[in-house]
């Protein structure tokens, strides 16, 4: 089965840093374009970052600077530095890994998310 497992959340305070690591299992893992994604509640899951399997990246562009999402392929694992937090990256912080090919319907898959928690 198809495992994404997030880890490192917690409460910091703002101005502080926190790294975020997903690990992925049941997948052929450098196939996939992974991401990070957060959701407040009352409000619709956001992007935070995406890395394509080649390595390129995106950013919400309010984001860029202070977070680097990047991976290892050798660890089945991707990672969200988060530097600078403010009170409004507060929110559960979600991995997906997609995969779109020719012919094949998309293949899409989430983890259970891990909360992040700004406050002084």
């Amino acid at each position: 089965q198809v495992r994404l497992v997030e880890s490192g959340g917690g409460l910091v305070q703002p101005g502080g840093s926190l790294k975020l690591s997903c690990t992925a299992s049941g997948i052929i893992f450098s196939s996939y374009a992974m991401g990070w994604y957060r959701q407040v509640p009352g409000k619709q899951r956001e992007l935070v970052a995406r890395i394509s399997s080649g390595d390129s990246t995106e950013y919400e562009e309010s984001l860029k600077g202070r977070f680097t999402i990047s991976r290892d392929n050798t660890k089945n694992q991707v990672y969200l530095q988060m530097n600078s937090l403010k009170f409004e990256d507060t929110a559960v912080y979600y991995c997906n890994a997609f995969r779109r090919r020719n012919f094949i319907p998309d293949q899409d898959y989430w983890g259970q998310g891990t909360q992040v928690t700004i406050s002084s």
